[in-house]
């Protein structure tokens, strides 16, 4: 596991995106692993610029989102479906049939079936990862069990409060998502974890500070894979005793 601690936030983003612009400058036909969330979304403006300036084709890429709340039409403010493409998708030469993001109204279990097969058509060069206060990757939450493949996934209370802040009351945040498993993600030829914020401490010492893995303790499976960078901002690598 490589470890790389920046000085900032803003840092952490943009060493992020030129990682995943050196994977399909590689590869231009590659297949990316993507997230949503705050973490996420300071990336991808880094990614629209290098597209925008000539710097990065994305006309023969194609992408998979990690989850989706169960409930939200891909229409509604804050479903992911509509994250990824106003944040990213909208901004670049990509072909929007060749993005993956689970449905979260409808039949679900179809839904998820759907999300197994398209999982399942190729392999992702890198994934992009953030960590929650848990420990989710993904939306796979502590607890004794862990799934292999997509699913749909109870929230914990912990990402239901975090998630909280996105929408108008805590009532409205969805209590359940399709994600993918964490075997799905540890598929993946690359992985990209990304911390930041103080609130993430207690996870983060997990990964970073022992050899144990832990189902209350999602991201530590991480540690098992054979390419796997995370970069930690100095702030929160110095509160969890990373370095002084």
């Amino acid at each position: 596991m490589k470890i790389i601690v920046t000085e900032n936030f803003q840092e952490t983003c943009k060493l992020a995106a030129d990682m995943i612009a050196d994977v399909i400058r590689k590869k231009p036909d590659a297949r990316l692993g993507l997230a949503t969330g705050s973490t996420a979304q300071g990336v991808y403006p880094f990614l629209v610029e290098a597209n925008q300036s000539g710097a990065l084709d994305f006309s023969r890429v194609n992408t998979v989102n990690l989850d989706e709340y169960v409930g939200l039409p891909p229409e509604h403010p804050q479903s992911y479906r509509r994250f990824m493409d106003e944040n990213l998708f909208d901004h670049i030469n990509i072909d929007k049939k060749n993005t993956v993001v689970a449905k979260g109204t409808g039949d679900i279990e179809e839904n998820v079936k759907e999300f197994r097969d398209a999982l399942a058509k190729k392999p992702i060069d890198v994934q992009l990862l953030g960590i929650g206060v848990d420990g989710h990757v993904g939306f796979n939450e502590p607890g004794y069990v862990l799934y292999d493949g997509a699913h749909v996934e109870e929230l914990d209370e912990s990402t239901i409060d975090a998630n909280a802040r996105f929408f108008a009351t805590r009532d409205e945040v969805p209590t359940r998502a399709i994600s993918m498993g964490m075997g799905d993600i540890l598929r993946a030829k690359k992985l990209l974890l990304l911390a930041t914020g103080e609130n993430k401490a207690e996870a983060m010492k997990g990964l970073l500070l022992n050899e144990e893995l832990s189902a209350q303790n999602p991201a530590t499976l991480v540690k098992t894979h054979p390419d796997v960078t995370v970069i930690i901002d100095r702030a929160l690598a110095k509160r969890v005793g990373y370095i002084q």
